[in-house]
């Protein structure tokens, strides 16, 4: 075992994650307090009985309130519940949306109603303004013909994943030299909004030099994303090189270890991203089948 390699992976997640951690922490936020229902209406007796034994909510609040500040009072523990019963299955609504946006649908008590509203979200990429608004002006209410039986969408099969792609993908050097992959790393870390976007829509991230366990070695994927349009993980390496014949098999075998321990069977085949250094221009390419589709980002000085 290199020691040496082992602590620089570490390091490097540590000091490269702290421009995403507002993401990560969103994440872990949000399957935090669905735990948290969970566990209330467990102990209030189930869900026919969760309206009741407040007295123990009001209980856990004081002491949640005490050790941990305003965001477990009273109020918040009885949303945590709602959260639960409303979705008592936590993925795929708990790894699609943020908090805030839960929060906006969970007043909602019609369950077509709120499914409608979900899916408006996640096909239409919305903002919380956007969704505020389509509900405040009743966009439910004015369907003509509303279905019988609304369920959150969840894409059958994966799509062209490059067909609404931008090429080439603009990249802003900021006026930094990329000597190495970490350099590089940090870069597209410090602009993601924008890769994201030029990427395609729905990209969520989940982490930067994520750990996969197989039996009692290792692994260290540079990138896992995950798509909600596509329903699927997305894993990405990062080369500060030209594009080698066995960078395919690595990203691959990363592949499916994600689809081994990560992937829930909800979820589509992990998708592939290799991006590489071709001189002064870099190179996203897709592992789609057993092609690979190639896209360039120009570098802006």
């Amino acid at each position: 075992m290199d020691y040496y390699d082992e602590i620089n992976n570490y390091v490097k997640k540590a000091e490269i994650g702290k421009s995403i951690r507002e993401s990560n922490a969103n994440r872990e936020l949000v399957e935090c307090y669905w735990n948290v229902g969970r566990l209330i209406v467990e102990a209030q007796g189930g869900k026919e009985k969760a309206k009741y034994g407040n007295s123990l909510l009001k209980k856990w609040a004081e002491k949640l309130t005490k050790e941990y500040g305003k965001g477990y009072t009273y109020a918040n523990l009885a949303r945590f519940r709602q959260f639960y019963l409303c979705f008592p299955i936590f993925a795929p609504v708990g790894r699609i949306l943020t908090w805030t946006t839960i929060r906006t649908i969970l007043p909602i008590k019609n369950e077509n109603k709120r499914n409608y509203y979900i899916n408006l979200y996640i096909e239409n990429n919305l903002s919380k303004r956007e969704l505020e608004w389509e509900i405040k002006n009743n966009s439910y209410e004015r369907l003509e013909h509303k279905p019988d039986k609304i369920d959150i969408v969840v894409p059958a099969s994966v799509p062209n994943i490059t067909s609404n792609l931008k090429n080439p993908i603009l990249l802003d050097l900021n006026g930094k030299e990329i000597k190495s992959e970490s350099d590089l790393e940090k870069l597209i870390y410090l602009q993601l909004n924008y890769v994201f976007l030029q990427l395609g829509n729905g990209f969520m991230w989940v982490g930067n030099q994520y750990k996969i366990s197989d039996g009692n070695k290792n692994y260290f994927i540079d990138m896992l994303l995950y798509n909600i349009k596509y329903n699927c993980y997305v894993v990405v390496e990062i080369k500060c090189r030209n594009l080698k014949k066995e960078d395919k098999g690595q990203v691959e075998f990363y592949m499916n270890l994600v689809d081994k321990y990560v992937k829930e069977p909800i979820n589509n085949p992990t998708i592939g991203i290799i991006i590489t250094k071709e001189q002064d221009r870099l190179v996203a390419s897709f592992i789609k089948s057993d092609k690979l589709v190639p896209l360039t980002y120009e570098l802006v000085k």
